[in-house]
């Protein structure tokens, strides 16, 4: 386990934040104040273009520091993570690509068990309205062309305007 001398209050969430929105923004808030300094890991971060994951791991990541930059939170580093699909493995492997951590933020069962199973001791995460905020939601929204800014922040709103990131989207799920 990581999580050495010195790094007891170092924490990790992951999420595929497609797009970061509000909700994402609440919980990293939660996180980040109870971190020294909180991993954010962009998880399945080897896709892109495809209706549910339209944004690449690199539009993600501005996404996040832009916002986060944006509200002043400034404890966290982001680390792209690629998926292994070898769940024996998979926690060593985001491990080796984050910095010593200590912690993890998760609300999936599955991801909470693969990390309690190699020894790192969990903290709730509490999903934040949760029925308005979802990434599905959001990309629904943007193929229906109904109001999606309001559930984002404005850093991101502004992301995925400059790559025309709802053109994308449509043209990768037939929709529109």
């Amino acid at each position: 386990m990581s999580g050495g001398q010195g790094y007891e209050n170092y924490s990790l969430m992951i999420g595929r934040f497609q797009p970061f929105h509000e909700g994402h923004l609440e919980v990293v808030r939660k996180c980040a104040r109870e971190s020294d300094n909180l991993t954010i890991g962009i998880g399945s971060a080897q896709y892109s273009h495809y209706p549910d994951n339209p944004f690449t791991a690199g539009e993600r990541y501005l996404m996040i520091r832009n916002t986060l930059d944006d509200q002043g939170i400034d404890n966290y580093c982001i680390v792209p993570i690629e998926d292994l699909n070898r769940y024996s493995v998979w926690v060593a492997h985001v491990a080796s690509m984050s910095p010593p951590f200590h912690y993890v933020y998760s609300n999936n069962r599955f991801t909470r068990r693969l990390f309690e199973e190699a020894g790192y001791e969990m903290r709730e995460s509490h999903i934040y309205n949760r029925e308005v905020y979802s990434g599905t939601e959001v990309r629904r929204r943007m193929i229906a062309d109904e109001n999606w800014q309001e559930l984002l922040p404005k850093p991101v709103v502004e992301v995925i305007e400059e790559i025309d990131g709802v053109g994308r989207l449509k043209d990768i799920s037939g929709g529109n």
